[in-house]
């Protein structure tokens, strides 16, 4: 290899190093969800989030810090047995200090239910808004586009009360 080739091979380099750095912020995204590492997930997003999940609440997006995600997804999603959010397909984008992923998705979400079935599971996309903070890649916003679903939708709700 010439020399003339390293600064190339450098900024290969360093674009798949961002490439996985965004890939691994939005799984631990799921994971700290699912393990309930509410802690953990704060650490995730950046210092104001705006979260759209109107396709499947409708409404309108929010816009929260990293505490209130904690707090709000703690009293939902802490309410069931179990959650597994798998993403996979990650589209990465980067500009700089901003970069754009997407992902496909499966939310399962687990709950003995006397009166319904014990699942529900939703699948669509997601994508990730993510700006680098200090030299970490974090989360700025999320977009999740629900496609489909299958089961008990009323599991979200009596997850809530389990949780409150």
């Amino acid at each position: 290899m010439s020399t003339t080739d390293r600064p190339a091979l450098d900024a290969d380099v360093r674009r798949l190093v961002d490439h996985q750095a965004v890939v691994e912020v939005c799984t631990r995204m799921a994971w700290h969800a699912d393990q309930r590492e509410w802690e953990a997930l704060k650490s995730v997003f950046a210092d104001v989030v705006r979260l759209d999940y109107t396709s499947l609440n409708g409404g309108e997006p929010a816009v929260l810090s990293p505490e209130q995600i904690a707090d709000v997804w703690s009293q939902v999603l802490g309410g069931f047995d179990a959650t597994q959010h798998l993403l996979a397909n990650h589209l990465v984008t980067l500009a700089d200090d901003t970069a754009e992923c997407t992902a496909s998705f499966q939310a399962t979400h687990r709950l003995a239910d006397p009166f319904g079935a014990p699942l529900w599971t939703l699948g669509g996309t997601y994508r990730f808004d993510l700006v680098r903070v200090g030299g970490e890649w974090k989360i700025g916003g999320v977009l999740m586009k629900a496609v489909w679903a299958d089961g008990n939708k009323e599991l979200m709700t009596l997850a809530a009360r389990v949780a409150g």
